[in-house]
């Protein structure tokens, strides 16, 4: 699973039209569980990533997401979309 996310990711880093709804798509299954373990940090992270490169739908998530998580947790997700932002 971890492999088929890093492809996912690389190829919606690369460019195209979709790759906002990559992200979010991607932020949407670890939000609630599909496919893998329920994730509020990674869930957090691409919603935000979703978000920066332009998904309203995700900014929305987003926000309702990181009202029911802990600052410490908020933190994390933050860090980590910042880092993958700035090797991508």
């Amino acid at each position: 699973m971890a492999r088929f996310e890093m492809q996912l990711a690389s190829d919606a880093a690369m460019g195209g039209e979709n790759q906002a709804d990559v992200f979010c798509e991607m932020g949407l299954a670890y939000a609630t569980g599909r496919g893998r373990p329920v994730d509020l940090v990674a869930a957090h992270k691409w919603l935000n990533i979703a978000a920066i490169k332009g998904s309203d739908r995700a900014a929305d998530l987003r926000a309702d997401l990181a009202a029911t998580m802990s600052k410490t947790d908020l933190a994390h997700a933050l860090r980590a979309a910042r880092e993958w932002m700035t090797v991508h």
